[in-house]
């Protein structure tokens, strides 16, 4: 039993999703998924923004196999801070077919980034999201950008539309592949041809090494589940522009959900909405993240 108590105003995960009516195609991947704790037995930082419920690996593996898909990148959850033991724990529960996205300071050793590599682990994550760190993470990120490409890992950026002008030039300048999660959080209330969004686009196009996940529409979606219409034009314009670097994703346990918790089941059947043709959805779910995650 975990000595944490999680947040009073914290909502678990869905405890019994649909089956999606929509089948993934063979090998696909969830390329956005946590794990937290379990508490007693991976304890989480003393920094944390919020405390989370328990969601083991085997749980989220559980998950992967109803939704009708083959791997999984686990990606450190903040709650966790710099320790990353519960991700490593489910890469290696996973028999391979999971990789991981780790949290480091820039005096992590060259050693700890070999050892992290062995494990799995194929990239960083830095938070950019103002509400969620105390201190931005740009000097940190670029002292360690350079190493983290010479090992042809990638780095991951979760920031918020209106802060994108400010870190358009710092994202532009990065020396390996950035991966935006949730599309850099659009306020899917705006035109989708709007200035805005239009400079998000513009990021992508102006550097082939910036890629984005189009997940977690229950997050930006104001008209709701199942549909989450008004987040459909936004993932598409992206799937259909950038099909070589697109990620899709659960985001399971979601966290910081406090209002609703979306059915996993419908996430999934969101997918052929953003992505219409077998060939799209293919490599959103396959191809790019076997090349990103998998390709030694």
């Amino acid at each position: 039993m975990s000595d944490f108590i999680k947040d009073a105003d914290w909502l678990d995960w869905h405890p019994n999703p649909v089956r999606p009516t929509y089948r993934p195609p063979a090998g696909a991947v969830d390329a956005h998924c946590h794990v937290f704790g379990p508490g007693d037995q991976f304890p989480f930082a003393a920094s944390r923004k919020y405390t989370p419920c328990d969601a083991s690996a085997e749980q989220l593996f559980s998950l992967r196999d109803h939704l009708g898909f083959s791997r999984n990148v686990v990606v450190q959850a903040t709650c966790h801070g710099t320790d990353n033991r519960a991700m490593l724990h489910a890469l290696a529960q996973s028999n391979g077919m999971a990789r991981g996205v780790a949290t480091v300071t820039p005096e992590v050793s060259d050693a700890e980034l070999d050892a992290l590599h062995a494990a799995g682990v194929r990239g960083v994550r830095f938070n950019f999201v103002k509400r969620l760190v105390d201190v931005l993470p740009i000097d940190g990120l670029r002292s360690i950008a350079a190493r983290l490409a010479s090992r042809d890992w990638h780095i991951v950026i979760y920031f918020e539309a209106q802060d994108l002008p400010e870190y358009y030039d710092f994202f532009a300048s990065l020396p390996t592949i950035v991966v935006v999660d949730h599309m850099g959080r659009p306020d899917v209330r705006k035109d989708v041809n709007g200035p805005e969004f239009d400079l998000f686009v513009k990021l992508l196009s102006e550097n082939d090494n910036i890629w984005s996940k189009v997940s977690c529409p229950d997050r930006l979606s104001f008209s709701g589940e199942p549909l989450y219409a008004d987040v459909v034009p936004f993932a598409t314009r992206i799937v259909e522009t950038f099909p070589e670097r697109v990620l899709w994703g659960t985001d399971w346990p979601h966290p910081n959900m406090k209002t609703h918790m979306p059915d996993d089941g419908e996430l999934v059947n969101f997918i052929p909405q953003i992505a219409r043709t077998e060939e799209l959805q293919h490599k959103l779910l396959v191809e790019n993240p076997m090349r990103l995650y998998w390709a030694d």
